[in-house]
Parts: C-alpha cells; structure tokens; sequence
C-alpha cells in the first residue's frame, strides 16, 4: 500500500470514508487518528506514538495482535478454499468444524449454532428465531421480546430496536414492533438507597411486572448482556440474573444472552451467563470468537428451541451469504485453540480479573470517581462532581470526553460512556502491563480533575 502523510490519509478519510457513529462533518474537521500497526496489546499511528489499547479493538482482540496461528490459519484456508456459501445443501469442513467445537465449549444445553458475520447479524437472526420457533409450537401471538434501555445488541433495524439506545431509537423509526424495554440493573443510578443484593432483586421485579403489562401470552423472549458493555459496563448484582431466569422459567420466557462482548473468557468463564448463574436457552456472540481477526458471529441454539426448528419447522427462511465463512471460521478455530492452550479464561478467573479487581479498588480513591466496577478482564470508573454525595456533573459538560481526550493525548485507548470511563483490555495481558494501564488511567484522572477545577465545574 502507497506510503501517505497523516494529513495526507486524514484528507483521503474525509473525502470518502463513513464511519459508524460519527458526526461525519466533526470528524472531517479535526482529522481520523490513523492507526498503521499494532502487536500484543499496543496500537501505533501514522505519527508514531505508542498506544496501549485498553479496549481491545473494539471488545474483540481477546489474545492480542500480531499471532501467528490466527494469521496462518487464514492464509492456508485461503489458499485451499477462501469462500464457499451455505446455501444449496451445502457446507465447508471448516464451519463443521467451529460447530462442533463450540459445542465442546458452550454450557451444555447447546449443540447447535447458526452463523452469522458480526453480533447485530445474530441479534436480528435472534428475533426471527423467537418468533419462528412460538409460530411453529402454535402461538404466534408470543412475539414480544423485552429488553433493556441502555443495553446494546447491535445496530441493524432489529439490533437497534432490541438495544435501549435512545439516540439510535430517535433516528429511523425504531423499535420495530413487538419489542419494549425495562430499566437496567444499575445500582449506582437507581439503587443506592438500598444494598446491592436487595437491587438486584428490585431490578429483576421490574422484568415480571412488564411481562404481566403486555400479557404473559404475548411474551417471547427476555434479552439482556451479562455485564451491558456499551452501556458503561454495568454489572448487575449477583441476584440479579438467578431471578431473571427465575421469572422466565415461572412464564415459559426464552431467555437470551447477548454474549458478544462476555463471550470467550472476558468474564473470567467461557460465556458470561456463566459468570453470572443462568440458563440461556439461546445466545449471541461475534468478537471475542474470532479475536476480531476476521467478522465473525452467531447464535448458540438451545435444544428446546434446537428441537422444535429441526423436528417441526420445515424451511427456515433466514441466512446470509457468509454465514458460516470458511477462513473466519477456520480463524475460529485456531483462536479457540489459543485461548485453550494458555489457559486464558482460567487466567482471567484466577489472576489477571482479581489483579484488575485490586487495582480498580485503588482508583475509586480518586477525587473523580463515584464508582469502580470490574468483571474479569472489564473495567468501569464513574466519574463524579462530589465524591461525598454522589452527585453527577452536569450531562452537557461532557466531563468524559474530557477525560477521554487526555486518555488518547497519553497513549492510551479508554472509551467514555458519557461520565462512564471504561477498559475492556486483551486477555493476555501481564500483570505488569495492567500496572502500566492503571498508571496511564490514574495520570489522566489527575489531568482531568486540574481540567474541571481549572473551568469551575467542581
């Protein structure tokens, strides 16, 4: 590829690149940062500064960049058979394969997958799936799947409409029909009158009363992350989620963990609902499945769903062209090799989540922060005006991003979900390199708390 300037490249990305979630007239007038490489947990731009990349791409480069196997895994299946579809009858030994592997690997009620390339992709195939399989058990009335607001499950009509974004609900008509949402389990905003445990019963409640709201033979299907990853890393009380399924088991709600960003060792278990204690009866994953090596996703089907689309069904009339894709699944496969043979989900349950855990304990000394929350290798600091009180800045400051800035100006990639500030960093992570991380994290704390004194905003 030719060799460009930064402002040569910056011109070239304004002219003709779209990117997701941008205010594409913003962007052009300040200039992409152009990252040209990257190795183990380290990104470098077109100017050469050395970034630590504390969200793993985006929650998906679980073993790190630069590996050998993913990267000769791909080129001898492209070089053998780089593309053949799913359709006519047909399939590619790699896809056989990754099937039956991630039968080994997910929690013993799933034996079948349906692919898909990305997590949105498996979000909308989730709700053709739902409704597919109330249709065939002869209730097509049960079409209603409840989800949560600030979840997120992608950003396709049906993705969009499932996840609780309200931006992206304002923007092309959406929910689609036959989805409505609850509030999200988080205790900081919504709890702090009562203890976790206590909230996280509270919070389940509120998945029962909206079921007896629309009508218990109306209900599908409940949707929900784990740990809600784009919305700031909101993990729920340990009650929470046993009381989920407790409710759902009471209706006959399928149940459906959004594993794309806790799925493959994030949490510390192969899949969040793991972590977590449920029971999904079907769950989404994409990122982590692939490390982000090539698009990947797809839905893990639960033998009650599984059996009644197989025995029932005839013709399920959904799929795409790549579903299944012979490299990315063959990258798949040796990604799943490498979290098995370095023990990553292992390390991330017995060492580096703990590590991480102590270490964010540290942080929420800080004068800015409210809150410290981890999950295995997923990290959240809520920033705040008073410590003492809990008391938020105003929304409009955009404390965050100010935050956010001095992350990027420092070599490290930390995302803001408004005064959320976030890590989900690789899971091959040594502990000295967390201690790298959690330094560049504490100095721009410390940049940003001089920022907002400095402007009178605390």
């Amino acid at each position: 590829m030719k060799e460009k300037s930064t402002a040569e490249w910056q011109a070239a990305d304004a002219a003709h690149y779209l990117h997701p979630f941008t205010d594409f007239k913003s962007l052009a007038a300040k200039g992409s940062r152009i990252v040209t490489r990257a190795d183990n947990i380290y990104l470098w731009d077109s100017d050469g500064q050395k970034i630590l990349d504390a969200m793993s791409g985006l929650w998906c480069v679980n073993v790190g960049y630069g590996r050998r196997e993913l990267i000769e895994a791909a080129t001898a299946q492209l070089k053998q058979l780089p593309f053949y579809n799913s359709f006519f009858q047909t399939a590619t030994p790699p896809a056989i394969a990754l099937a039956e592997l991630l039968a080994e690997v997910t929690p013993p009620q799933f034996r079948h997958v349906f692919f898909s390339g990305s997590g949105s992709e498996g979000n909308d195939t989730v709700v053709r799936m739902v409704r597919r399989y109330w249709d065939i058990q002869g209730h097509p009335e049960r079409d209603v799947i409840i989800s949560r607001h600030n979840g997120y499950h992608g950003s396709t009509m049906a993705g969009a409409s499932l996840g609780g974004m309200w931006g992206m609900h304002a923007q092309g008509g959406l929910p689609i029909p036959g989805i409505v949402h609850i509030e999200q389990p988080c205790w900081f905003e919504l709890g702090q009158a009562m203890s976790r445990d206590d909230f996280g019963i509270k919070a389940a409640g509120w998945l029962e009363a909206r079921i007896l709201e629309v009508g218990p033979d109306k209900v599908a299907a409940f949707i929900g992350e784990p740990v809600q990853g784009a919305g700031g890393v909101i993990v729920p009380p340990s009650t929470y989620w046993p009381e989920i399924q407790r409710i759902c088991d009471k209706y006959g709600v399928l149940v459906i963990s959004d594993e794309v960003i806790c799925g493959f060792g994030r949490t510390g278990h192969w899949f969040g609902c793991e972590t977590f204690d449920f029971r999904p009866d079907l769950m989404t994953f994409a990122k982590g499945v692939t490390s982000g090596y090539i698009p990947l996703g797809g839905v893990m089907v639960g033998e009650r769903v599984a059996k009644a689309l197989i025995e029932q069904g005839g013709e399920f009339h959904h799929g795409y062209t790549y579903s299944g894709h012979p490299v990315a699944c063959a990258v798949a496969i040796a990604n799943i090799g490498v979290i098995r043979r370095e023990g990553l989900v292992e390390r991330v349950r017995n060492e580096l989540g703990p590590y991480l855990a102590r270490q964010f304990e540290a942080l929420a000394e800080h004068p800015l922060v409210g809150e410290a929350q981890t999950c295995g290798m997923m990290g959240a600091l809520q920033l705040v005006r008073n410590k003492a009180s809990s008391e938020s800045f105003d929304a409009s400051l955009e404390v965050g991003m100010v935050c956010r800035g001095h992350c990027f100006g420092n070599g490290l990639i930390m995302r803001a979900v408004g005064d959320r500030m976030i890590v989900a960093p690789p899971l091959v992570m040594t502990l000295g390199q967390i201690d790298e991380m959690v330094a560049l994290i504490r100095r721009c704390l410390d940049l940003t708390l001089a920022d907002v004194k400095q402007r009178g905003w605390m």
